[in-house]
Order: structure tokens, then C-alpha cells, then sequence
């Protein structure tokens, strides 16, 4: 097949334990877009999380795209133009922040460059901050983030431990109803985001705009949110160390992120 685009994940997938590109994978994927082929990245992370690498990979110069808060955005990287943003609903804001407590768990939004959350001692807040290099607001409670967070956000972060958030997604999507994507992304996040915002719809919308076809399309991923690309892609491809269900939604299971699995799927299915 004649592969055009290549979809990544980041954490786990492009980046290795580190959270670093090793040369060989930024190599192969200079290579491939200097042969006229897109790369994009689809991230959870926020666009502030994904420039960096979007820059260390030239794709503002070559071409590329970023699909930041696993699509809600979605942005040219050459002309640093948003050509597709959906928010949640204001409306929905303080029955969603009600979750931390029916729950008893952490929660993360975001505002401008900073990361709005409950509870500064969650070490999966704090990640998320790091990792999306935003300074942090502390919320003194449930209701003072109700009574702030009055605009319209792209997701809520839902933190917590592994076995719980398995225990409580599927009462959160039922408590949410059908005007709403929750899913896992990380073990420890479960995300609130707005109807119809997963990877693979994300893709749906970009291949409109570019005017490829699905069967272009190569998407690389390690965790629960990248499955909906790795199942619609034409190619779909779980890096080793991915978790189980993805590896068994692939067609493709590749090397792990620390032994350049994305170089290795670009030169054996994109390189001339």
C-alpha cells in the first residue's frame, strides 16, 4: 500500500521512557516528510505538550499536523492556523466537577497555560502539568473549581488509580449520556471530553481537509485512547509496550518505544 500520512502518539509511542526522540526515529521521520509524505501527532497532551516535538520534527517547515486534547483541536503546523476546535459545553462544567466528588477523585482542566486541579498532592496531576509544561492553579475545593471554571474547556482529567477507573468508567459514561466521549487514555486518566473527540474521528476530519483516504493512513500507538485510530487506520500498529488491548486491536505490532519502533514501521512501510 502506499502509505502518505503517519499518525503518532506520543508518550509511549514517539517518545521513548525518557519522553526523548532518539535520532534514529527523528531521522526516518525527517526522511519521509522530505519525500512529500504528512506526519501528524495525536496526543492527549495539550497543544502547548505537543509544539515541542511538533518543532523538533520540522513539521511547521515540512508540513505536518497536531491533533492536541486527542483531536479537539486540530492544527496546521505550517501556518499555526486551528482548523478544528470543539469545547465542552459551559453548561456541563459543574455536573462534571461534581465526579471528583461522587468519586472521591483528583481532577484536571486547563486554562491558557496552566493546568487547573484539586488536588496538589495527585501525582498524576502534577504529571500532567509537567508533561504539557503548564504552571499550576490549585483549586482550594470542589466548588471553588465549580465557581471558577466558568468557560469552555476542552476535557476534564479525571485521576486516579488503575482498578478504580476501570471499576468507575463505565458508570461516568452512563452518568454523562450520549453528548459526551469518556474514555481511558493512561491506567491512571480517564477523560471527559465532548461528543464525537476521539483519535479516529480526529483523523476522519483531517483526511477531509488533506483529501486522502483511510487506506493512506498508518497510526501508531500504545494505550487505551490510540485504539480507535490503530482500528481505523488502514494500517494500525501497538508498540510493543503497549498494553494488551491494543496490541490486540493492531495489524501490526512493532519494536517498543525505547528500540525506535516508529523508525522501524517508517522504513519498512513508508521509505522508498
Amino acid at each position: 500500500m502506499d502509505y502518505q500520512m503517519i499518525v503518532l502518539d506520543l508518550d509511549g509511542t514517539l517518545t521513548n521512557s525518557d519522553k526523548i526522540i532518539t535520532p534514529r526515529t527523528r531521522d526516518a521521520l525527517l526522511e519521509v516528510q522530505r519525500q512529500g509524505k504528512i506526519v501528524v501527532l495525536a496526543s492527549g497532551r495539550t497543544p502547548y505538550g505537543v509544539w515541542p516535538v511538533a518543532r523538533e520534527l520540522q513539521l511547521e517547515k515540512l508540513g505536518g499536523y497536531m491533533l492536541p486534547f486527542n483531536g479537539g483541536i486540530m492544527i496546521d503546523c505550517r501556518t499555526g492556523q486551528e482548523i478544528f476546535r470543539r469545547m465542552l459545553p459551559v453548561e456541563s462544567n459543574r455536573r462534571i466537577i461534581g465526579l471528583a466528588k461522587t468519586y472521591a477523585v483528583n481532577l484536571v482542566t486547563y486554562e491558557g497555560q496552566s493546568a487547573i486541579i484539586t488536588n496538589p498532592a495527585c501525582p498524576h496531576s502534577q504529571f500532567e502539568a509537567r508533561n504539557n509544561n503548564l504552571s499550576v492553579h490549585v483549586m482550594e475545593s470542589i466548588e471553588a473549581m465549580q465557581d471558577y471554571v466558568t468557560f469552555p474547556v476542552p476535557k476534564f482529567l479525571i485521576c486516579g488509580e488503575g482498578d478504580y477507573l476501570g471499576k468507575i468508567e463505565p458508570e461516568v459514561r452512563d452518568f454523562m449520556g450520549g453528548g459526551f466521549s469518556v474514555y481511558r487514555s493512561d491506567p491512571f486518566f480517564l477523560e471527559v471530553l465532548p461528543a464525537g473527540v476521539d483519535k479516529a474521528s480526529s483523523i476522519e476530519r483531517l483526511l477531509q481537509f488533506t483529501g486522502l483516504r483511510w487506506e493512506q493512513v498508518i497510526a501508531c500507538g500504545d494505550a487505551y485512547n490510540d485504539i480507535s485510530m490503530i482500528r481505523f487506520a488502514g494500517l494500525g500498529v501497538a508498540m510493543e509496550n503497549g498494553l494488551d488491548p491494543v496490541k490486540e486491536a493492531a495489524d501490526y505490532v512493532t519494536l517498543s518505544n525505547d528500540d525506535d519502533g516508529v523508525a522501524a514501521v517508517v522504513e519498512k512501510f513508508m521509505l522508498l
